[in-house]
């Protein structure tokens, strides 16, 4: 066989997702993610390690700007070939790239002042890694696959998406390699969800493979009971109510956003919180959230019995789409308590950002985090206790209450990550163990290995892998 892996992104880190397969006679990428820890950032600025003409596809896991959020920089820098994806992620995707683009060109503006107020320059330039044409320059190279569906791609390669039950969309990418009479599977994890979650189906089982690449996010620790969930939240809820406060919860726009709405449709329906208005102050938590209608047949069973019984997360009682930066801005006047969701989850941009502003400094207010908080992102430096933060160019002093729900998580916990790779039949040629804090990868590889006795390693950037 002549197989080679490259590990190009998350490799001993979480987000940039990047692959590289080459098969001797084509370039494949699994994911072609954003860097969004701060110490990483640079790489988003690097050239990459492959010359992005030569590349035949993109296999894409899923629509998180960790995972897709360089494709149109890599298409900006010569990439012609396809991006295959679920449907769903093909729905997803320009909703992302598109704001990313936006939030980027934002970012920039933001800069040039601070800059030139602070008489400074930055390590890069003042233009964006991308622009909305080279998203749109992007969006024809889709080509979307069904679910459990074989696809020869080339001569030597057959591919399959099965469900990762991440986010809607969200697949495992399962390749076949032929090579001189000789077969060798690759199965790529992506964000491997969890057995019991809401709203979409969970994790498929993967009986064999010669060679796995898994992530490891939450390889270190065990989440709590999600039967906890709804009691946390409401408990955080109500103390804020108590104090009149508001509750500002930096959320992804892409399945967390509309757990939170199908978890507070729970709590109100059975009258565990008061009913408050509730803000999803994100366009793209919007759209996707009409993706979401579109795709039912993706639908899990609790999600389905919750819309017999005529409740619908989507469209709750004192649910308030903001579309506008005016419908945003006008949030701060709403009297009482209110439930605010906004992005982005890490608070690394977007409207949270003016939401912490309003609230970091009010001890009634509650900031609450419900999702994964990368090294060096703002969400990250508050959920760690820093007292004085900055945000868009000014410091605050920390003296909202700061909470933190991790049942929360769309990705599976330690056992889950074990119980996962063990619905192999038999052991595979070897693992490779990514998409997780430094410490926790290795941890994680070494837990597998002393567990089932499978040969695991947990690559370092750039490495490059044989396989035979």
């Amino acid at each position: 066989m002549n197989l080679k892996l490259q590990f190009l992104g998350a490799a001993r880190n979480v987000t940039g997702s990047c692959t590289l397969l080459d098969t001797g006679a084509s370039k494949f990428l699994v994911d072609c993610g954003l860097y969004q820890e701060r110490e990483y950032r640079n790489r988003n600025w690097a050239p990459f390690a492959v010359d992005p003409s030569l590349l035949e596809a993109i296999f894409l896991t899923h629509a998180h700007l960790d995972h897709c959020g360089l494709i149109p920089r890599l298409v900006k820098n010569g990439f012609r070939g396809k991006i295959y994806c679920t449907e769903a992620t093909a729905d997803i995707l320009p909703i992302i790239l598109f704001d990313s683009a936006f939030l980027q060109m934002e970012d920039v503006k933001q800069k040039a002042k601070r800059h030139q107020r602070e008489n400074r320059q930055g390590p890069h330039p003042l233009e964006p890694l991308y622009t909305k044409e080279d998203v749109d320059a992007t969006l024809p190279l889709i080509n979307p696959v069904q679910f459990n569906e074989d696809l020869q791609v080339t001569e030597e390669l057959r591919i399959r998406f099965v469900e990762a039950g991440h986010i809607i969309g969200a697949a495992v990418v399962r390749m076949d390699v032929q090579q001189n009479g000789e077969t060798r599977r690759v199965v790529f994890s992506g964000d491997i969800g969890r057995m019991n979650a809401p709203l979409i189906k969970p994790p498929a089982v993967i009986k064999s493979a010669d060679y796995v690449v898994m992530e490891s996010t939450y390889g270190d620790r065990v989440h709590a009971d999600t039967g906890d969930i709804q009691k946390e939240l409401a408990d955080i809820v109500n103390s804020t109510v108590e104090r009149g406060g508001n509750v500002v919860i930096p959320t992804f726009a892409v399945e967390r956003s509309q757990e939170l709405l199908f978890r507070f449709c729970q709590l109100f329906k059975k009258k565990l919180i008061p009913r408050l208005p509730v803000f999803l102050d994100s366009p793209m938590a919007i759209k996707v959230t009409e993706v979401f209608k579109k795709h039912r047949d993706l639908y899990d069973r609790e999600l389905v019995e919750l819309m017999e019984d005529g409740s619908y997360p989507f469209s709750l009682k004192g649910l308030t789409f903001s579309r506008s930066t005016e419908e945003s801005k006008a949030i701060n006047d709403s009297p009482g308590t209110s439930i605010i969701l906004a992005g982005s989850g890490m608070c690394t941009g977007g409207r949270i950002k003016h939401h912490l502003v309003h609230n970091v400094e009010n001890p009634a207010s509650t900031i609450l985090f419900v999702g994964y908080q990368a090294s060096g992102t703002l969400g990250r430096i508050i959920v760690e206790g820093t007292k004085d933060v900055r945000i868009l160019g000014n410091t605050y002093r920390i003296q909202a209450n700061i909470a933190q729900i991790h049942g929360f998580s769309g990705h599976a916990d330690r056992d889950e990550l074990l119980e996962w790779i063990q619905n192999l039949d038999s052991a595979p040629r070897k693992i490779f163990v990514n998409h997780g804090g430094p410490n926790i990868s290795a941890k994680f590889a070494n837990l597998i290995t002393e567990v089932t006795g499978w040969e695991t390693a947990a690559p370092d950037f750039g490495d490059i892998e044989m396989l035979d």
